[in-house]
């Protein structure tokens, strides 16, 4: 009788672990399929960047003539 009844307890707890997994991949697919949520901070972030990077794309190197690269002059 109470090997039965340890026997029954260990399958239900088996079958229990494998619904639990089965459930926690479910949720890992739903997580990774909706949106994340941009947060204020997030947004400033990346309108900076945005900025920084349009302000390089803009930059001109400054072109010098041989003569003022000799020191002492």
């Amino acid at each position: 009788m109470f090997k039965i009844l340890w026997l029954s307890a260990a399958g239900i707890l088996a079958i229990a672990w494998i619904i639990y997994g089965v459930w926690r991949l479910i949720e890992n697919y739903r997580e990774k399929r909706r949106p994340k949520p941009t947060t204020k901070h997030l947004s400033e972030v990346k309108k900076s960047l945005d900025d920084y990077s349009k302000k390089l794309a803009d930059f001109k190197k400054p072109t010098y003539k041989q003569d003022d690269k000799k020191p002492g002059k």
